[in-house]
């Protein structure tokens, strides 16, 4: 949902299928085989749960139908393909009607380390395993209600929550036991590394007002994560007065950004 994109994604066919190149199926085993290893050591079990359900493939790029199948049989969500960059009523409102947005395009090989719109590795492997899960499930689909009624001061807002819980989540419980269940971290063998064990960044619970107020930057590694005691928490926040909650972040400002400003390139 940026300004602009390098990437075209595959329209499907007549029968859902969606024709992938030797390439883009190489890039897809390369990114797991990387990945997955990982993430056995330190992803939720609702994730590891999830994976498992979804018998994601090792050396090809899945087709939506498989995903949609094991969704709709765990909680009635399935996804839906889209260009790789759609605007934020779409977004929302595809999340609304439980419809998960995957952009039919993979990285190329250049990009393997680093990609800043998401590209179907991010959207299913990163994100798909955990719509298995009903708290998951249902706090996505209750941000996408709020998103599609918001307006557009208030989405800025919106959007913190849904990056520091669903890209950028962890879990940790009270005797200090770390998992991740953000997708942006998921997807990404360094802020894996990084969030999970590296002692930089700040790891903060949970709070709503200090979430709705926290800037962040999409093309660094965090320097905050917030964190939730398990997974099931998320139920709880679905069920808080999120606008509310909202108006009153606006009332009282964000609070200081712990990044330096993106530097600006004039001419």
């Amino acid at each position: 949902m940026g300004k602009g994109t390098q990437y075209v994604a595959h329209q499907p066919q007549a029968d859902g299928q969606i024709i992938w190149s030797q390439i883009e199926n190489d890039t897809w085993k390369a990114l797991v085989s990387r990945q997955l290893p990982v993430l056995e050591q330190c992803a939720c079990q609702a994730y590891l749960e999830g994976a498992k359900a979804l018998n994601l493939p090792v050396d090809h790029v899945p087709q939506l139908a498989d995903i949609d199948a094991v969704l709709m049989a765990a909680t009635g969500w399935q996804t839906q393909a889209v260009p790789a960059l759609i605007d934020f009523s779409t977004f929302f409102g595809l999340l609304s009607e439980r419809k998960f947005p995957v952009a039919t395009f993979i990285r190329t090989p250049a990009d393997m380390d680093y990609l800043q719109e998401p590209d179907i590795f991010h959207e299913i492997f990163g994100h798909c395993p955990l719509l298995t899960n009903p708290a998951f499930a249902k706090f996505t689909e209750t941000y996408g209600k709020l998103g599609l009624a918001a307006s557009k001061e208030d989405r800025v807002y919106l959007a913190r929550l849904y990056w520091f819980t669903v890209e950028f989540g962890l879990l940790q419980t009270v005797q200090g036991e770390r998992s991740i269940y953000g997708g942006g971290i998921l997807s990404s063998p360094k802020e894996t590394d990084y969030a999970f064990a590296s002692d930089v960044p700040e790891r903060t619970p949970f709070d709503l007002m200090t979430v709705l107020r926290t800037p962040y930057r999409i093309d660094i590694l965090q320097p905050q994560y917030f964190y939730l005691e398990s997974v099931d928490a998320l139920f709880d926040i679905a069920n808080m007065d999120i606008m509310a909650a909202v108006d009153s972040a606006k009332k009282m400002g964000l609070l200081p950004a712990k990044f330096p400003q993106k530097k600006v390139v004039n001419g």
